[in-house]
């Protein structure tokens, strides 16, 4: 059988073709565009190698070392340059983020951050149908017992944990009226319940006062009690079961004692004037003889209208240096007198007489006339 020697030949060629091929895969050096056969290979039929400078219509291949990596459980590499995910991405792991992030929302369950936020809308938070609103807000954790500022219920109210240090020159407001600054209270502030306050100035109350359950005024009668709750003048003094009132009724004005109890006007602590609660008057201190009682006009006694010519006048008997004055139209039949007690004569005519003394006393006493009227 003849062999066409351009048949050897030909065989002879693919085999040195072969075996180039086989040596550069051993030293690991990838052959070059230009020595490879410009031929048509299928993908089927490529198992193994290293195909260098791939590309494809969506695929170019310039590495010069290992960048990707294919297996089972996935696609493992150490840098993505990509513009648009697309689709859900789910990281299982940490993820690190050396620039920014931007989205339209986050959902996280726990954020730790030591940045600065900023914020173009408000922090929401936002009830479910599992999840009310309390409780949620801002806290502060540490060693110490936890900080709040968040949301109670019952009623809705902001609770915060730590006191409020506003400047100085800076107010709390309600409705946009300033109700506290750091030197007053606000206009519109009008009840309160303080227990202590310091120095006032320039006080306007209205309404009922007490204080200290001893100083009463009550507002709706106008009367001021002082230790009486209940006064029964304008001015009310009471200690104990004694009350001493300032009134003024009508066009009097009224000063004494609304109780069962004596009154006295008292200099250097010693009564100078008593009237007692039946209603005697006693002028200088009790069993003393020191007192002068000056009258700078006319002195009546039981007498409405005193008489202008006299100093001096009584609508009854009088007592002069214990001797007893009275008048009558005879000498007295009945009560008691003393020796020198005197009856002046209402009806005095000429042969009769002045009047008649007592010259011993008894009841009525031996009387005689005195003081011959001539004819």
């Amino acid at each position: 059988m003849s062999i066409d020697k351009r048949q050897v030949q030909a065989v002879r060629d693919n085999l040195n073709s072969v075996a180039t091929v086989i040596e550069n895969l051993a030293y690991q050096q990838p052959p070059s565009i230009a020595d490879l056969p410009d031929r048509s290979i299928s993908g089927d039929k490529i198992r193994g190698g290293t195909i260098a400078q791939f590309s494809s219509m969506g695929i170019k291949d310039d590495s010069t070392r290992l960048v990707v990596r294919v297996n089972n459980d996935g696609i493992l590499t150490d840098f993505i340059d990509v513009e648009t995910l697309v689709g859900d991405v789910n990281v299982e792991g940490n993820l690190i983020v050396g620039g920014s992030i931007t989205a339209t929302k986050l959902h996280v369950d726990e954020l730790t951050a030591d940045v600065r936020q900023e914020r173009s809308s408000p922090l929401e938070f936002v009830a479910t149908k599992t999840e009310s609103v309390y409780g949620k807000g801002l806290q502060w954790k540490s060693d110490q017992p936890t900080k709040q500022l968040v949301l109670r219920a019952n009623p809705d109210r902001i609770y915060f944990t730590e006191s409020v240090d506003l400047a100085r020159e800076k107010s709390y407001n309600i409705d946009n009226v300033e109700v506290l600054s750091s030197t007053e209270l606000g206009p519109t502030v009008t009840r309160s319940n303080l227990n202590k306050v310091g120095i006032l100035t320039d006080l306007v109350v209205q309404g009922d006062v007490k204080v200290d359950e001893f100083l009463f005024w009550n507002s709706t009668h106008g009367r001021l009690g002082i230790g009486n709750e209940e006064p029964n003048g304008a001015l009310s003094i009471t200690s104990l079961e004694s009350e001493f009132i300032v009134d003024v009724d009508g066009a009097t004005a009224r000063v004494g004692t609304w109780t069962t109890d004596d009154l006295e006007l008292i200099t250097d602590d010693t009564a100078r004037i008593q009237i007692t609660q039946t209603g005697h008057i006693h002028l200088g201190p009790k069993g003393q003889q020191t007192a002068q009682v000056s009258v700078n006009g006319k002195l009546a006694v039981g007498v409405n209208n005193i008489k202008d010519d006299v100093s001096f006048h009584s609508a009854g008997p009088i007592r002069f240096d214990n001797v007893r004055f009275e008048s009558g139209i005879s000498a007295p039949t009945s009560g008691f007198y003393t020796k020198g007690d005197i009856v002046w004569n209402e009806d005095p005519k000429p042969t009769g007489y002045v009047g008649w003394v007592c010259t011993r006393e008894g009841t009525p006493g031996v009387w005689k006339p005195f003081g011959l009227i001539s004819s």
